[in-house]
């Protein structure tokens, strides 16, 4: 006989629940902590995981659903689906120099930039010393105020790691071994 995987006691029948996140088999006294999952039938449990293309194809043309199936990210195509670190800027891996020369050549010490900057000493000091990435408030005020970038020059890594090569990198392209 089945127990309940909350109580432990053994029923004839359970009932599958969403608690807290997990989806558990609970007996009727138990099952008033979560939610109640609907079990599909196996027809519709078979395309739980298909993309979206097969799931609109029944209302909808085929050129709408292609289009949609290609950010699925699931679908095999060589687009890949964006993602927020896409629209992220990659800080300068020498950043701390770039503030450092930029404010020297304005010949402003560290405090009177942070003063102009509204921010603390300990922060400029930081930020010159490598400690610390900047924010992206304080990077966009040094980068008025000091007329630098702190960004990475543009997108040139990524094409070395496109897809559209005609040669394969493996990692044995890469590694250096020490034999």
């Amino acid at each position: 006989m089945p127990q309940c995987e909350m109580c432990g006691s053994e029923r004839p029948s359970l009932t599958t629940v969403k608690v807290e996140g997990a989806e558990l088999e609970l007996c009727d006294d138990c099952k008033e902590f979560g939610t109640e999952v609907r079990t599909e039938s196996s027809s519709s449990q078979s395309t739980k995981y298909s993309t979206s293309s097969s799931s609109q194809s029944s209302g909808s043309s085929g050129s709408s659903s292609t289009s949609s199936s290609a950010g699925s990210g699931s679908s095999g195509g060589s687009t890949r689906r964006r993602d927020m670190f896409d629209d992220m800027d990659e800080i300068a891996a020498d950043y701390d120099r770039r503030i450092r020369e930029a404010r020297e050549d304005l010949g402003q010490s560290q405090e009177e930039l942070a003063q102009s900057l509204n921010e603390k000493a300990s922060l400029i000091r930081k930020l010159e010393r490598g400690d610390i990435l900047p924010s992206d408030d304080v990077q966009k005020k040094l980068e008025r105020k000091l007329e630098i970038t702190l960004v990475e020059g543009g997108d040139t890594d990524d094409s070395d790691w496109s897809s559209g090569s005609s040669t394969t990198t493996t990692l044995g392209d890469v590694v250096k071994r020490k034999d």
